[in-house]
């Protein structure tokens, strides 16, 4: 093995931050991105950078999605949740937090050097908080309307 340089010590060292914090997500990350580095694959990670996100939020779409492929939720529970208190304020967050990830998208694409602090906050947040790692967009949105 290659010497380890700093990117590859601080995906190991997140990569066990995950294993002690039982956090199957970051572990997965870091060790997928050691993997490439360690095989000598960086010429992937400009395409990760680019395409990441939005690969990552499809897959995320297709989990949410999956009631409805399955049958699990059908016409009858779409319908209910336009007449129950919860769900009606369940889709007015859920239109919030679509706002705020939007404007998220657009800050860290327009001040990129925000985008450490929200990474090292995502990864403090799933590692120790058991959170999971979809915190920077809305971070970055809920940023936005701080740093106007």
């Amino acid at each position: 093995m290659h010497y380890l340089n700093m990117p590859m010590m601080i995906l190991l060292l997140l990569a066990l931050l995950g294993i002690l914090s039982k956090n199957d997500s970051i572990t997965v990350a870091s060790l997928f991105l050691l993997l490439l580095k360690s095989a000598r694959m960086e010429e992937a990670f400009p395409w990760i950078q680019k395409n990441g996100l939005n690969i990552g939020i499809i897959v995320l779409t297709i989990g949410i999605l999956a009631p409805f492929a399955t049958g699990a939720v059908g016409w009858q529970q779409l319908l209910q949740s336009f007449v129950h208190w919860k769900s009606i304020a369940a889709i007015g967050v859920g239109i919030g937090v679509a706002y705020l990830g939007a404007r998220g998208v657009h800050l860290m694409t327009v001040q990129p050097a925000i985008v450490t602090g929200l990474i090292i906050g995502t990864v403090i947040g799933v590692a120790f908080l058991k959170g999971v790692p979809v915190g920077p967009l809305i971070a970055a949105g809920i940023l936005s309307l701080m740093v106007r």
